[in-house]
């Protein structure tokens, strides 16, 4: 298993000199690779210069240029490489695809923010000891670095990355770990809808509120941008004002983290298994598509973008994404099994008859089968069907001896696998007992 971690680094005022400096030579190594990919295609003869052949020349870029490029460990800057072919191999894919292309750009010096070493103690090493309570990192040119070690590093380090954010800078480790103990086991099982009015519904009825970190400091936000567009560019001004935006939007992002770990963290230690929906996050927060007026040609139809916007940035301030990848990796780290689902008709299927229709949700948090008059919170509803088709997609409902017991609206499976009905008969439909 495969974890990461990210400490902050204490460098003296000559270390943070020499970091940056690592990081102006990594860009223009970088930027240079991308320059001749552009020439070499550009030539009639449209060569296309891969990762290997970079990789080869990098002994004669070193030799040429001792003062910069070759003091740096040769591994770094064949991961640097490595990175920008990623970037092409991504730009036609999305090529292939018919979606955005994006082409490679150039990287300015204050927009290249990280330099990676693929192995430790290839050009930067981890230096701690279990107990020691001051740890370094050791990176080429700038020496040991003291690093704020705010919990223990637990397993082999594979990989280290220097990362600067704004005027910090962090060292983050890729650790590999053979041995890990599982939580004990407690027999619960839950399903889970995530939401915009509030962040999570779980089948057992309770809810989880959404803070919207981001919409509280918005207005600062937009202040802070306006103040930015009246600086001059290139001015200390200027530079004062965006570092301010960029601690306003490294506040909203630790409140959006601490929030996410604490919530998947409780999910964790009181549910065994843990059924979501599958989101397709990048098709929900899409911008609407321009309409073409077909009788006035230059001009477009009302589309709602206005209103698209607004739902695209709460799905984005939310941060389901986020939340849903530290619920995988906690659940991996304690034994318990997460499952994705198809979101499809789960806010429309009547947990109680199995009625799907469009009607049976009137309203936003309402949820009324027009078959059989069975109500409930939208949200709960939507999770009691997450949690029925993540079982199934387990396998869970088995013919057993001691059926297992589902949280949430009294749903019980009865008999052989199968759900309990009003009339004693064989049936796949749910009820809701008393």
């Amino acid at each position: 298993m495969i974890r990461a971690y990210k400490f902050l680094m204490r460098p003296t005022v000559r270390r943070t000199v020499a970091l940056g400096e690592m990081l102006r030579d990594h860009c223009s190594l970088h930027n240079g690779a991308l320059q001749e990919r552009r020439d070499a295609y550009r030539h009639p003869s449209k060569t296309t210069v891969r990762y290997g052949q970079r990789s080869a020349q990098l002994k004669e870029v070193r030799a040429f240029d001792p003062q910069r490029q070759g003091r740096w460990s040769f591994s770094s800057q064949q991961a640097t490489l490595r990175r920008l072919d990623k970037a092409f191999a991504a730009f036609f894919r999305r090529i292939k695809a018919a979606e955005k292309p994006g082409y490679p750009r150039f990287r300015p010096v204050n927009r290249f923010d990280t330099v990676d070493f693929p192995e430790d103690g290839d050009g930067c090493r981890w230096d701690s000891a279990p107990h020691d309570p001051v740890t370094r990192v050791r990176s080429p040119r700038a020496g040991h670095v003291r690093v704020h070690r705010h919990r223990p590093v637990v397993g082999k380090v594979k990989t280290i990355s220097v990362k600067r954010e704004g005027r910090r800078c962090y060292v983050i480790l890729t650790v590999e770990q053979t041995e890990f103990v599982p939580l004990s086991a407690t027999g619960s099982v839950v399903g889970i809808d995530m939401g915009l009015s509030d962040f999570l519904a779980d089948s057992a009825g309770g809810f989880v509120s959404d803070p919207r970190h981001g919409g509280e400091v918005s207005a600062e936000i937009e202040a802070a941008q306006q103040a930015l567009s009246r600086c001059r560019r290139g001015s200390k001004r200027r530079l004062k004002a965006g570092e301010g935006i960029t601690r306003l939007h490294r506040k909203v992002r630790r409140q959006r983290l601490d929030h996410a770990h604490k919530a998947a963290g409780d999910l964790v230690r009181e549910h065994d298994f843990i059924a979501h929906e599958d989101l397709n996050i990048r098709n929900m927060s899409k911008a609407s598509e321009p309409q073409p007026n077909p009788d006035k040609p230059g001009s477009f139809l009302p589309n709602g973008a206005g209103a698209k916007a607004g739902l695209n940035k709460s799905i984005n301030d939310a941060g389901w994404g986020v939340f849903l990848a530290i619920l995988n990796a906690e659940a991996e780290c304690a034994g318990r099994e997460v499952i994705a689902v198809d979101l499809r008709n789960t806010s429309r299927h009547c947990p109680a008859r199995g009625h799907t229709a469009k009607e049976n949700r009137p309203a936003q948090e309402k949820f009324l089968c027009v078959n059989c008059g069975h109500a409930a919170h939208a949200d709960t509803v939507g999770a009691l069907n997450v949690l029925r088709a993540g079982l199934v997609r387990r396998g869970a409902i088995r013919h057993s001896e001691k059926p297992p017991r589902l949280r949430g609206g009294g749903v019980t499976l009865d008999g052989p696998g199968r759900p309990r009905r009003s009339d004693g008969g064989d049936s796949t439909r749910w009820r809701t007992p008393g």
